[in-house]
């Protein structure tokens, strides 16, 4: 298996990817993809867009199970790469879903 990439979403709109068989962010209509991270990114991204919010779920995705294109782009904001999904994600690319908080 690759190194899995990460997504945190709340545990809603988790509940409805999974009747749906795709998780599908805000960010895919306003940027063309779905903003994702490696492990080490995971406390950042928290900290700056999830601070005080509850209910929220990280799924662990396996890249090698996308049907749609992953690509790794720089963020200037943070200097760092971070993984990209061109797409849905599909149900069965996430392995496992942890919850936070």
């Amino acid at each position: 298996m690759m190194e899995p990439i990460y997504h945190v979403t709340s545990k809603q709109e988790w509940e409805w990817a999974k009747r749906n068989g795709f998780f599908e962010a805000p960010s895919l209509k306003s940027e063309g993809f779905i903003h994702c991270s490696q492990a080490q990114q995971v406390p950042g991204v928290l900290e700056r867009y999830y601070k005080g919010k509850t209910d929220l779920v990280k799924l662990v995705i396996d890249p090698s199970k996308l049907i749609h294109e992953l690509k790794y782009e720089l963020a200037p904001s943070v200097n760092e790469e971070f993984p990209h999904v061109f797409g849905v994600i599909n149900v069965d690319a996430v392995i496992d879903a942890v919850g936070i908080n």
